[in-house]
């Protein structure tokens, strides 16, 4: 989840590798390696300064849905990196961080994979080496590992955490829904009558695998689920990930910080509390004030929310 949260210039500025005291290793950034499903993948493994011999708590960081980089950017006209400046306001606060370049991004790309063949459990698969990779690195305390996720790697950091053992788990504004109904809510908020009674008839016939018909739909609409949603290289991943109801997956016992976005059109706070239930969140979920789904106004500025940062600073000071 590409990662709606974040940082200020100033603390940015700041998360700036400095000279190592006497007695510390510097802060350092190194190419990781591994390899899932027989394709190697790439990203970024980023070690905090610390004591000399060491071992520090690190997070793996899962962007969204799309084709976002280990950067958390799309490029070239999405690049908020909004991944690498967690990394680095994590890095304020001593964690390590890994964060790849997933199936068709950056380094990794398609590796030869179909990407009509791709779906919710390769990703998910190579998620989960990741975790394990962070895990083996030699700076890092294998039981202080966490899963930062936002949006669709919200979902999917509860998927890894039922495979792999974790400290924590950090959901910033993470697909609560299945798929297809949180993308139901966003149309309908500007969709007419009509629209909405086509798209409600469009989800169920794919739901129950029957040919997709658009008709009483507006051109508008029907173009963008027949080339972003039910194109023929899209249809294997969208019906695995709306097979997935998210409530049903969390699985109880990690501590777990779960944020909604005040602001957030794409997964409002009002649709978070059957997942908050199933995680055992309490109270509930934190809404964050002005947080939106998008990194930022322009999506570009590569700022981060401060009041995001700020919870996930006091949930760390109390792991």
């Amino acid at each position: 989840m590409t990662l709606a949260v974040f940082l200020t210039a100033a603390v940015l500025v700041a998360s700036g590798i400095a000279a190592a005291a006497p007695g510390t290793v510097a802060a350092s950034d190194r190419e990781v390696r591994f390899v899932s499903d027989g394709v190697p993948a790439y990203g970024t493994l980023h070690v905090p300064a610390h004591r000399a011999g060491a071992r520090v708590p690190a997070a793996l960081l899962i962007p969204g849905s799309g084709p976002t980089n280990r950067d958390g950017d799309e490029p070239p006209t999405v690049t908020p990196g909004t991944l690498k400046l967690l990394a680095n306001a994590l890095d304020q606060d001593g964690v390590a961080t890994l964060r790849f370049d997933k199936y068709g991004t950056g380094r990794t790309g398609l590796g030869g994979l179909d990407p009509a063949a791709l779906d919710l459990p390769t990703f998910t698969r190579q998620a989960v080496v990741a975790e394990q990779t962070l895990a083996e690195q030699p700076e890092v305390d294998r039981d202080e590992v966490s899963i930062v996720g936002h949006s669709e790697g919200g979902l999917q950091a509860m998927l890894v955490a039922r495979r792999v053992r974790v400290k924590s788990l950090v959901l910033l504004a993470p697909q609560d829904l299945r798929l297809l109904d949180l993308l139901k809510i966003q149309l309908d908020a500007q969709a007419t009558a009509a629209d909405q009674a086509a798209l409600t008839k469009v989800i169920t016939d794919f739901r129950a695998g029957r040919e997709l018909d658009y008709t009483g739909m507006s051109t508008q609409l029907a173009t963008f689920l027949q080339q972003a949603i039910f194109s023929p290289v899209n249809t294997r991943f969208v019906r695995s990930d709306d097979a997935v109801y998210p409530p049903s997956v969390a699985r109880p016992g990690p501590r777990v910080l779960l944020t909604c976005g005040t602001q957030d059109t794409q997964v409002p706070c009002w649709t978070t509390s059957p997942l908050a239930a199933a995680l055992r969140t309490l109270p509930r979920p934190l809404p964050v004030d002005h947080f939106q789904h998008a990194p930022g106004t322009p999506v570009n500025d590569q700022v981060l929310d401060p009041s995001v940062v700020t919870a996930l600073r006091t949930f760390l000071e109390h792991r």
